[in-house]
């Protein structure tokens, strides 16, 4: 019969631990609610500095390219006559 008095004893325990628990999730989620990330940068104003961080890289990449590398002048990167120049260079077979 001890057998029996522990187990029952067990029992009592386990479901006066998931009372316990019941209890404090109840208590813990009216103040762990959580209304939801608030962003700083929204994420269609990401994109937009993203795609003109690229653009400006180019920019610059082309500026620096022809004119430092290639001895060129810098107000001649953004003339047309210069990219069909480089681009028959390229395409030269």
């Amino acid at each position: 019969m001890s057998a029996n008095t522990s187990s029952q004893e067990l029992i009592k325990t386990r479901e006066q631990l998931r009372e316990e628990r019941e209890e404090n999730n109840q208590q813990e989620k009216p103040s762990s609610k959580r209304l939801g990330r608030v962003r700083m940068i929204p994420i269609w104003l990401r994109l937009i500095i993203v795609i003109a961080l690229i653009c400006v890289s180019l920019t610059a990449g082309a500026v620096i390219g022809y004119s430092v590398i290639g001895n060129g002048k810098a107000g001649d990167t953004f003339k047309k006559n210069t990219w069909t120049h480089i681009i028959d260079l390229v395409d030269k077979e």
